[in-house]
């Protein structure tokens, strides 16, 4: 895996990151790669046609099992000792390989609510089950920490990407919310265009705001130093579906971002205190 696949010195991810001690840091860098590399199998154009992107996909679920087995392949190499040092679980490292599959066979377009929280779980939560172990969140509150911020932090960036999703045919909307807002299509860029895609969009935001609120408590029962990256991540993205809101769903839309100040605010109170 290349050591040069790390994430951008400005992102709300690496600036969450930046706040832990330094094992844990690393291990978590590690894990990014690791997912950056898995991803870009979907995204590149690179990887060929959708049955050579599946033969990809299948070559990292053996490089997974190489590395459970003892003989990490080079390109695992970096996670030998996180996965030792932090007890990181295959089954979570796979679900990832299984979410990104489910873009590689096909583009999403308009999947039921059940599939898009499936996606939602291999994606980020995955991700975010993971992450838990290393910043040394005990299992059971972790996993559920996990289940809540990641789909709150996945469905926020659904609502951000929607026209650069749609410009590679992927619409990740709900069907049932489409429906709901009277939005007749599931091709991305015609539904993109929709003026009354506000509405489903509105209703993916209620859904991430009900996730933001569960994971509040879980964070707020956990020890301090355990959650301060996550509660950064938190603030961060829930100032950028918060802007998002505010300035509305219907084309064209802008870019938005997460306050500054808000982050700036998140990172004093969880980063340095």
């Amino acid at each position: 895996m290349s050591q040069s696949a790390a994430p951008a010195a400005r992102s709300s991810f690496y600036v969450a990151m930046r706040i832990l001690p330094p094992a844990r840091r690393e291990a978590m860098f590690s894990v990014y790669r690791f997912c950056r590399a898995v991803d870009d199998v979907a995204d590149d154009p690179e990887h060929g046609a959708p049955a050579d992107r599946i033969r990809k996909l299948e070559a990292w679920r053996a490089d997974v099992a190489s590395l459970y087995a003892g003989g990490a392949p080079p390109r695992l190499v970096d996670l030998v000792e996180p996965v030792r040092r932090f007890g990181l679980r295959r089954k979570d490292f796979e679900a990832v390989i299984d979410g990104v599959e489910m873009d590689a066979a096909r583009s999403m377009r308009a999947p039921d609510w059940a599939t898009l929280d499936l996606y939602c779980d291999r994606v980020a939560s995955a991700v975010g089950r993971l992450a838990v172990l290393i910043f040394g969140l005990k299992e059971r509150p972790g996993d559920d920490l996990a289940h809540h911020l990641g789909r709150a932090l996945q469905l926020t960036n659904i609502l951000r990407d929607i026209d650069e999703d749609a410009a590679i045919g992927r619409l990740y909307l709900p069907r049932e919310a489409l429906a709901a807002a009277e939005v007749r299509t599931d091709d991305p860029v015609a539904a993109a265009a929709d003026p009354k895609l506000a509405a489903a969009c509105e209703e993916v935001a209620e859904r991430a705001k009900r996730h933001f609120e569960a994971a509040q408590p879980i964070m707020g029962a956990s020890p301090r130093a355990a959650v301060r990256a996550p509660r950064l991540m938190a603030a961060a993205y829930r100032s950028l579906l918060g802007n998002m809101v505010a300035q509305g769903f219907a084309p064209p839309r802008r870019h938005a971002r997460p306050s500054r100040l808000k982050v700036l605010g998140a990172l004093l109170c969880y980063g340095v205190l």
